[in-house]
């Protein structure tokens, strides 16, 4: 029987990005801008739409830091911030010498709780400081409760950057995630749904402020004939080569989205006889997510044996790739001393969640593997 190595979300190629890749060596365009640059910026505007204004960086967390920086976030301020993310959501916050405010996960889209949510506005001005940024994240593709935290980051003047990592093809009501935000993110990373090997892209509503996150990303140079720089700058550029990746892989976005689906309903049917296992999904139909990562949450019976972490090793024993949900970043020993409002939605989901094979490479054979592991897990300790 073949055994090999099934991943959680591998790079999934469609064919031309070489095309691409070949184009930017013939022409000597191994730099950090160049044709494939504008080309996968020109592309993800046209398939984002809302007038979004696209910079194409050198990953999500260079994104989401520019986010921050257009949006004034200086020291001492205040970032409310999804506490059930990776931790690049939150890492930019201390960049910028912030103070980070985790917010507990709401449990259908297991995103930000809108209740936590406004709690922790509110007691952060009775405090003095009123917050400066909401980051709030697509968790696994699937959106936040786009409509009930918007009307709350109104109410209160509170601009909000969208995380949208994970969730580049998935929408809410018709509309691209990735422009529901004051700025958006996206991440281009090895495992997401499309790849540049690494980089990222940041969404602006307006060019001129797509101008202004690339003149940080390009080390803040003034328009002098010497470099002068007036700012601080960064490096963030994305790299021409990687950039070709993209533009190959923007070709078949909408192939590994429905791919990932793919996977998502796979899974709803190898546990639909299985009380103990629930299978994240979106809570109605105004909600359209990419399933980058399908996930589930186990319902602990320790009498029979089952739980999270006994169906994770009966994987591994398999040779096949899971993961727990991420773990929320109030937990975390680098952020541990920073305020959390909420119950325990995230701390539990982390506890009893975990991750399958997402992947839009995903073969039949392999399918199998899985749901072999599954049943006879279920079957052991039934």
């Amino acid at each position: 029987m073949n055994n090999h190595k099934i991943w959680l979300s591998s790079p999934h190629m469609g064919g031309s990005e070489q095309n691409y890749v070949n184009e930017a060596f013939d022409t000597n365009w191994v730099a950090p801008l160049g044709p494939n640059v504008n080309g996968l910026e020109q592309d993800l505007e046209s398939y984002l739409g809302q007038d979004a204004a696209v910079g194409a960086l050198s990953s999500g967390t260079a994104a989401i830091h520019l986010g921050l920086v257009l949006l004034g976030v200086q020291a001492g301020d205040v970032v409310l911030c999804q506490s059930m993310t990776f931790s690049a959501s939150a890492n930019p916050i201390l960049y910028q010498g912030a103070i980070p405010v985790f917010i507990d996960s709401e449990s259908q889209t297991w995103n930000l709780c809108p209740i936590a949510l406004e709690q922790a506005i509110v007691s952060e001005i009775a405090k003095g400081k009123k917050p400066k940024v909401i980051i709030a994240v697509h968790l696994y593709g699937v959106p936040y409760q786009i409509e009930t935290i918007r009307a709350i980051a109104d109410a209160y003047q509170i601009p909000i950057l969208e995380d949208s990592a994970e969730a580049l093809g998935s929408s809410y009501k018709g509309q691209k995630c990735g422009t529901f935000g004051d700025i958006g993110v996206l991440s281009f990373n090895g495992n997401k749904i499309i790849t540049t090997s690494g980089g990222g892209a940041i969404v602006t509503p307006t060019a001129a402020l797509k101008q202004k996150a690339l003149f940080y990303a390009t080390q803040s140079r003034d328009d002098a004939p010497h470099y002068q720089h007036s700012a601080i700058g960064y490096n963030y550029r994305m790299s021409n080569i990687c950039a070709g990746i993209g533009r190959g892989q923007m070709e078949v976005l909408d192939g590994h989205v429905a791919l990932r689906r793919k996977m998502n309903a796979f899974y709803q049917d190898v546990f639909s006889d299985i009380a103990a296992v629930s299978v994240f999904t979106v809570p109605s139909s105004d909600y359209f997510a990419n399933y980058w990562l399908s996930a589930i949450v186990v319902e602990p019976n320790l009498e029979k044996g089952i739980h999270r972490e006994a169906l994770r090793l009966a994987f591994e024993a398999a040779n096949i790739e899971c993961r727990p949900l991420w773990k929320p970043m109030h937990l975390q020993p680098i952020f541990q001393q920073y305020a959390y409002y909420g119950s325990n939605i995230a701390e539990t989901l982390f506890e009893n969640g975990l991750c399958l094979p997402s992947g839009s490479n995903l073969t039949d054979d392999e399918r199998d593997r899985i749901s072999a592991v599954i049943q006879e897990f279920f079957n052991k300790h039934d």
